[in-house]
């Protein structure tokens, strides 16, 4: 019969002396954590150097795990940020086509200040905006191209006035009701605007194509000066939108002129303003020296026909006592 597996340390004199040594390692291990824990706290400069000792001993481990965990960090927000580029890049686009229109209105009312500034004594004055509102809805299904807005005659609003977002213009009132209004938009097919080119003076007329987009046709035709990404501002003429404000973007050259995109696209507007109808409104600044002159005139000749009058008052005073 084979002998049990599971046989007492006291049969084996080397477990014995493995169980001797275990106990023996223990005790002078537990004897030598007192006495550091009692040097640490009766003398705490003394453990300086030997915790030096043990920091410097592990610091290549430690600062591989440092390494280790900043790559590990810097691999999770490459991650996160590969995630948000979508909606960032989104972000960054609008930024820059909205700053891009801003640019180029600023260059329209550049040009267009130095065109008014060779009119002597002439200003022009800026009017609030009517109301604010918000594009309720708009025809899409339609060839016509209408939007609707929750603002009408209570508010100001009148058939014919301008409607515009942050972006540039959107259309005008076509019809008007009490607290709701119709409004025509720029690519509707029967909606023809005056607008010219922010950089310069060429003049067009921008003409809704029912499509969503623009024909813009030059006036003075011949070699076609247009390029693609132009930025068309309204011009001021018609007596509708005031200049300056943008329109459209040439997007395609054509024979006459090119076909541009709108760009204040009424489907990404939430809000938009009414304004006035834009009437030039010149006043003189100063008298001109004719004016001056034929003023000077009428105050001088008042002095001498009061004289005068004082003069036959008193001829006819002496010939009643004579």
């Amino acid at each position: 019969m084979a002998p049990p597996s599971n046989r007492r340390s006291g049969h084996s004199r080397r477990a014995q002396y493995g169980v001797f040594t275990g106990y023996v390692v223990a005790g002078l291990g537990a004897l030598i954590g007192a006495l550091l824990l009692g040097i640490s706290l009766f003398q705490p400069g003394f453990m300086a150097v030997p915790r030096t000792i043990a920091t410097d001993a592990v610091e290549p481990v430690a600062d591989a795990n440092a390494a280790v965990r900043n790559e590990g960090r810097g691999f999770i927000e490459s991650i996160q940020g590969y995630l948000r580029a979508g909606s960032q890049n989104d972000a960054l686009r609008k930024e820059v086509e909205l700053a891009r229109i801003r640019l180029a209105e600023a260059e329209a009312l550049k040009t267009e200040n130095a065109r008014l500034q060779g009119l002597l004594g002439l200003t022009r004055e800026d009017a609030e905006p009517v109301t604010v509102a918000r594009l309720v809805g708009s025809s899409s299904s339609s060839t016509r191209r209408f939007a609707y807005m929750g603002a009408g005659r209570n508010d100001g609003v009148r058939e014919g006035m301008p409607v515009r977002s942050a972006r540039g213009i959107v259309g005008r009132v076509l019809e008007v009701g009490r607290n709701s209004s119709r409004i025509l938009l720029l690519t509707d097919s029967e909606s023809v605007v005056p607008v010219r080119r922010s950089s310069d003076e060429v003049v067009a007329f921008a003409e809704g194509r029912g499509d969503g987009r623009l024909d813009i046709r030059l006036i003075n035709l011949g070699v076609n000066p247009l390029k693609e990404g132009d930025v068309f501002v309204t011009s001021g003429a018609g007596g509708f939108y005031e200049p300056g404000i943008a329109v459209a973007i040439v997007s395609e050259l054509t024979d006459d002129g090119a076909i541009a995109r709108v760009i204040s696209d009424p489907a990404a507007t939430d809000y938009v303003s009414v304004e006035q109808i834009y009437q030039p409104q010149a006043t003189q600044g100063a008298e001109t020296p004719i004016e001056e002159e034929l003023g000077a005139e009428d105050d001088g000749s008042d002095t001498p026909e009061g004289d005068s009058e004082g003069d036959t008052d008193g001829q006819d005073a002496a010939d009643d006592e004579g």
